[in-house]
């Protein structure tokens, strides 16, 4: 097989050897080494350290981990890794950010963070992005600098009404999304027709269960982050 058609996680592991499968790569280890540094030194300026470190370990959980070579097998996992990446890595590194100055941009950062996700499930894209290192990055950087900049904006700069309405619509659409892939006839992903099977799923099967994790879990998560913004709605209508 070409390198070019290897995803940047490596080739699907079965169940025997995945907790042999840490991704190792320099340049990768390098990356969050830096980033911790320099978040470590922005939170010690008296911003929120512990937060940024938990979201930084949620990145090192997503693509150091084994977790990283399991979504090269199952589309499940791949549903799994996003959520990470969307619903807790996210919003962690965005409370970490002092909060924003200027005009709210909620909307923006809405659509903008909606497309990143849906286009990661185009399958045609998608399958070139586990073809290729350089796509499967930008995807991956796309996907959490749109979401950290959404999370950013609904928790650390709109007001509480417009943020629970963003929060509401950030969860619907990826409820839509997951209705597509759970609803769906047949499976959407060729790169996991065959890896499936080696853990005890069919590829329908698989792709069903990556959609009912972006579908109940991610929704609690969303549910969790709304509680603030609607204390704050309900104070606003009480004032």
């Amino acid at each position: 097989m070409a390198r070019a058609a290897i995803p940047y996680c490596g080739l699907a592991p079965v169940p025997a050897d995945l907790w042999t499968r840490w991704n190792l790569d320099p340049l990768l280890l390098a990356a969050l080494l830096a980033l911790l540094v320099i978040g470590l030194r922005h939170g010690a300026a008296g911003r929120r350290p512990w937060v940024f470190l938990a979201g930084w370990c949620g990145l090192v959980l997503a693509f150091v981990s084994p977790f990283c070579a399991l979504t090269s097998a199952l589309f499940s996992a791949r549903s799994a890794h996003h959520v990470l990446l969307v619903v807790v890595v996210a919003p962690l590194l965005a409370l970490a950010l002092p909060a924003r100055v200027g005009p709210a941009r909620t909307g923006a950062a809405l659509v903008v963070s909606s497309a990143v996700l849906w286009m990661w499930h185009v399958p045609a894209l998608y399958e070139r992005a586990l073809a290729s290192d350089v796509l499967y990055w930008l995807l991956q950087l796309a996907l959490l600098v749109a979401f950290v900049w959404f999370w950013h904006e609904v928790l650390r700069g709109t007001r509480p009404v417009g943020a629970l309405l963003a929060i509401g619509a950030g969860a619907g659409q990826m409820g839509l999304l997951a209705a597509v892939l759970t609803l769906a006839p047949e499976p959407l992903y060729a790169a996991h027709a065959v890896a499936p099977v080696a853990w005890g799923l069919s590829p329908l099967a698989d792709q069903q269960l990556g959609g009912l994790l972006m579908w109940v879990p991610a929704f609690l998560l969303y549910g969790l982050f709304a509680l603030a913004p609607a204390r704050g709605a309900l104070r606003e209508l009480e004032a």
